[in-house]
Parts: structure tokens; C-alpha cells; sequence
């Protein structure tokens, strides 16, 4: 028995147990006989009663609890099955079924849900019964369909197994032929605003990310909280909402642009059945995804186990023992004796000891790339860092500025968010200077993952190495001003804030005319299309003007010690 039992008689509690005896006809909601007896039951305690019926008549659990209190099996079920079991329980104040027995039918996914209605003298009344539709059901609004009441005594009468049948059958086959159609998972998206400016901005930056990682988005939904529910955020009604969404949508991803904490991703999961990730967790799979070259795997991996290491589940009772001994009485070897390590360390020791692999393999990495950087500079060669954020056409400059239309000199260009994830550096030439070379790096997007930040953070130092930054900025973006912002502050972060820097408006052929004079009187940038090759020229003086002002500033520096060296001498 489940539920409040506080305060009731013997009796009470030896009548409760004697419902687990009561058998009915299988694929029957229930008999007039347990009717009755949950009335008169409900009446004497002044409580709902609730018996949970599967489908061979038995009852298999009894509740003093409303629908929402009931204490339900743990049971993982297929997409296209129902529970195996119904509710049936008790309105001791009258009235049709309550919105928390059509969630709770709907969420458990029951064969159906009843409430029996109680007369004042404790006999049972009217019985209301809803079951669930197929998704996509025509005429139908709701996730369920109310059937019309009938009395206690004709409770027998509807032939809830054939319907269970038909309903199984339904779903099965709708969910079929929508598998067949669909091919990348369908997401809904979950972005918070609690009162930010730009939260319409970052929905559709999720969503772009969501198109980039592969799934198809079917819903976008911006929830207004100013103050988030501790283990939801959203609140448990919201979830009931999207849990329908996706019912209706035949989506199975929940994607939340706000970072989760393990317990919270947990609770949502639990909550609607879906798979959760949220925005970290997704820039970390389009990273993986767009990985190519050995470096920028290495650095994907890294990220991914800092992310995954304090997510490990610690499922108490049900991770297993394989220590060498079963305790210091089986008599193990030195230090193999006690229980043994728990699933959870050996996978956090594996982690680590991976983890310490990789930051080795990356150290190698990093000293490579500095004797390629000693090299440069020996060759007094200028270095142009392009930077900007993702998908704002850095590699389209590059490859416009150094006529790498063709391989293997062109640089991989793609209308998606970090399609490249290495620095890449090609060849080019500024009048008045010479040649320079121009090194393309990994976007930066606003709220940039830490444990990315991290991993990367060996690439992102060769900014530092530049003699001149060339920041692009996606003109067309409507949110332009907020996306240049959040480059520099990472620019800030890293310390290459006060660099010598020309922005570039590129896409200036798709922007708003009025919007991007607004950027160039605000910011100073240049307008350019790298696609159409428009205003490359112009460009390409601000960063001979800039280089050439480096150079000057070096020379100087340069003749200033030598005068401190012979004034030593």
C-alpha cells in the first residue's frame, strides 16, 4: 500500500489489504463489486482510493493518493507500447476526471484511467473513463478521449483490452511510418528568458546550432521564468507541455539552451521520457562532428570527458562490486581486500587516466606548432590572425584574400557553425608589406563551454603571436552588435584585447543598409562581401596600413634598445 496511511483505524488498513485479493475480468476496467468496495472504502477514510489493474485483472497496487500520488512500477516501456496497466480510483467530493488524472494518464502512458464518483452514504456513482489517442489523430485536440459516464453497476461492460489493442496497433504503425520518413531526430527547443534582451536572439542561435549537429527542429518554445525551478527549471506543468509537444510532433530530443546540472537533466528525463542535452553538451557534439585533423580530435575528446567526468551517474545500490575479494575475511591479496571498487570510480579512474593521455598527445602538439610559429618569426614574416565569431564567413575571407578557390589550397567554407575547428594558415600578399600570412582560427560563439575554452586553449594562444588581429563580423546577423561584444570579450579573457585590430562587415551585400552604416560609424569596420568579392581591397589597405604601423612601432622599439645597449656599453 501506498500513499498518506497516517491516521487510519486497523480495520481501515486490513480493508485496504484486502483489495489485493480482489481479481476482475481480464480486459475489463473493472466489477461493481470493487466499485463498491472502493466507495464504501474512500467514504470511511475521507480519502481517494486507488487500485492499479493490469491486464490479467489483478491488482497489483493500492494507493491512498490522488492520480498524481500514485505510486507507479518502474518499468522501461517500448515508444509504441502503453503501460500494461490502468487506474482505477476513487472522487470521494463527486465530479468528471481531474486534470491531474488526464496528466498522469498521459504521462505514465496507462491502458486508462477512471474515477469513481462517491455518494454521500458511500455508494459508488457515476464512473468517467479516458484513454489515450495515437499521436496525430484527426478531430482529436487532446492527448486523450474522455468516454461518456456510466454507472457503478455497467463498470464491466467496456471492452478495455480490445480497445488497449487497437490503440497499440495505432501507434505502432503511425510511429512506422514516421520513422520511415524521418531521417535525423526530431528536436524540440527550450530556451529560458528571464528578462535577457537578446533570448529570442539566443533561441535562434540554438536552433541553428541544432540544424548544424543534424536534427531536425519541429518546435521552439521561449519560456519567460524570472526565477528558475531548482530541479526543472521550468516548473513540472511546462514539462507536462513539451512532454505533449513531442507526443503530437513524434519528436524524441529536448534540447535546453541553458547548461544543466547532472540531477537536473536527470529529473527532466525522468519527467517526460525524452532524451535531454543541453547547449554545452550540443556544442561539444557539432565539435566532434566537424573534427578532422588529429589535434582538433584530441581536443574534442578532452572536452567531452571534462564534461562527462562530474556527470557520472552514482546509481547507489545498483552499481556493481568487482573488487578482487568479497571483504578481508575471503582473505584477497594485499590491497585487493575490502568491497572493491564501485563501477562509478573505475570509470572516473579510466577517465582520468585518459584525460592524462590526451593533455600529453596535445603538449607534443603544442610544441610542434611553436617551433612552426619560431620559424615564422626567424622568417620575419607578418602574421594576420583572422577571428570572429562561428559561421561569420572567416574561412570565406581567407580563401578570397589568398585565391585558394581550388584544393588543396582552399579552406573547408560551409554555411554551418564551426565548420572549422583547427588553425589554418595560407600565404598572401599586402601591397606595400609583402607577403603575410594569414591564419584562420576556430569561431567563438557568446557563453563559449569552459572545459572547450580549455582544450582549445592552445590554439587560441597562437592569436597571441599575431602582429594584427582581422575581426569579422556577420553585417546580416541582426544581432551583429551582441555577437562582435562576445568576441572580444574571450579576446579580453585571453588577453589579446588591446592587439592591433581592423574589422571587417563582411556578408555586406545581405545586410540592411540602414543597419550597417549603424556598424560603421559604431565600430569603424569595412564593409566587405568575401563571397562576391566587394570592398576586399579596401580591406586589404586597412591591413597594410595596420601591419605597416606594427612594423614601425617594432623598429622603433628595436632602435631604442640598441641605443640602451651602447649607452650601457
Amino acid at each position: 500500500m501506498h500513499g498518506n496511511l497516517s491516521g487510519l483505524r486497523p480495520a481501515q488498513l486490513k480493508a485496504l489489504g484486502n483489495l489485493y485479493r480482489r481479481r476482475i475480468e481480464p480486459g475489463r476496467i473493472g466489477s461493481p463489486e470493487l466499485a463498491r468496495n472502493l466507495a464504501e472504502l474512500s467514504h470511511d477514510v475521507r480519502r481517494e482510493v486507488g487500485v492499479l489493474i493490469d491486464r490479467r485483472g489483478r491488482v497489483i497496487s493500492v494507493s491512498v493518493a490522488d492520480a498524481k500520488g500514485t505510486e507507479f512500477p518502474d518499468l522501461r516501456l517500448g515508444e509504441n507500447r502503453l503501460a500494461g496497466f490502468h487506474l482505477l480510483h476513487t472522487h470521494p467530493r463527486g465530479g468528471a476526471l481531474s486534470k491531474g488524472d488526464l496528466s498522469t494518464l498521459f504521462l505514465k502512458r496507462l491502458d486508462a484511467v477512471s474515477a469513481i464518483e462517491v455518494r454521500q452514504e458511500g455508494q459508488p456513482g457515476l464512473v468517467h473513463t479516458a484513454h489515450l489517442t495515437p499521436p496525430g489523430t484527426v478531430g482529436e485536440e487532446e492527448d486523450w478521449r474522455i468516454l461518456p459516464p456510466v454507472p457503478a453497476f455497467q463498470i464491466d461492460e467496456f471492452d478495455l483490452g480490445a480497445q488497449v489493442s487497437a490503440l497499440e496497433e495505432e501507434i505502432a504503425r503511425t510511429a512506422r511510418t514516421r520513422e520511415a520518413k524521418k531521417d535525423h531526430e526530431r528536436a524540440i527547443l527550450v530556451q529560458i528568458d528571464q528578462g535577457e534582451f537578446d533570448a529570442e536572439e539566443r533561441l535562434d542561435e540554438l536552433a541553428e546550432l541544432a540544424r548544424t549537429a543534424g536534427a531536425e527542429v519541429v518546435h521552439r518554445e521561449l519560456v519567460y521564468r524570472r526565477h528558475l525551478k531548482a530541479g526543472t527549471l521550468v516548473g513540472a506543468g511546462k514539462l507536462e507541455e513539451l512532454t505533449s509537444k513531442a507526443y503530437h510532433l513524434d519528436a524524441d530530443l529536448l534540447i535546453f539552451g541553458q547548461e544543466l546540472g547532472p540531477a537536473q537533466a536527470r529529473e527532466i528525463e525522468a519527467a517526460t521520457g525524452l532524451k535531454i542535452i543541453d547547449r554545452t553538451q550540443l556544442i561539444l557534439d557539432i565539435f566532434a562532428l566537424h573534427a578532422q585533423g588529429v589535434e582538433s580530435r584530441l581536443q574534442v575528446e578532452l572536452a567531452q570527458l571534462r564534461y562527462m567526468k562530474p556527470r557520472l551517474l552514482g546509481a547507489g545500490a545498483q552499481l556493481s562490486r568487482i573488487g578482487g575479494s568479497g571483504g578481508s575475511a575471503a582473505g584477497g591479496a594485499i590491497g585487493t581486500r575490502g568491497p572493491g571498487e564501485t563501477k562509478l570510480e573505475l570509470d572516473r579512474r579510466r577517465i582520468n587516466d585518459r584525460l592524462s593521455f590526451l593533455e600529453k598527445q596535445l603538449e607534443g602538439v603544442s610544441a610542434r606548432r611553436e617551433e612552426r610559429r619560431k620559424q615564422r618569426a626567424r622568417n620575419d614574416v607578418p602574421v594576420v590572425s583572422i577571428v570572429g565569431y562561428t559561421n561569420a564567413g572567416k574561412s570565406t575571407l581567407l580563401n578570397a584574400f589568398t585565391h585558394a578557390a581550388e584544393e588543396p589550397r582552399r579552406v573547408l567554407a560551409e554555411n554551418k557553425l564551426f565548420a572549422t575547428l583547427r588553425p589554418t594558415s595560407r600565404q598572401g600578399f599586402l601591397e606595400g608589406i609583402g607577403p603575410v600570412v594569414l591564419t584562420d582560427t576556430v569561431g567563438f560563439i557568446r557563453d563559449l563551454p569552459k572545459d572547450l575554452t580549455r582544450a582549445f586553449r592552445a590554439t587560441l594562444e597562437e592569436i597571441g603571436d599575431a602582429d594584427v588581429l582581422l575581426h569579422v563580423v556577420d553585417a546580416a546577423s541582426p544581432g551583429a552588435d551582441t555577437r562582435l561584444d562576445a568576441v572580444n570579450r574571450i579576446l579580453e579573457e585571453l588577453g589579446f584585447r588591446d592587439m592591433p585590430t581592423v574589422i571587417a562587415l563582411n556578408k555586406a551585400d545581405a545586410a540592411e543598409p540602414d543597419a550597417l552604416a549603424r556598424e560603421v560609424e559604431r565600430t569603424g569596420g569595412i564593409p566587405v562581401s568575401a563571397l562576391r568579392n566587394l570592398g576586399l581591397s579596401e580591406l586589404k589597405e586597412a591591413l597594410a596600413d595596420a601591419v605597416a604601423q606594427v612594423q614601425r612601432q617594432q623598429l622603433a622599439a628595436r632602435e631604442e634598445a640598441r641605443e640602451l645597449a651602447a649607452q650601457y656599453r
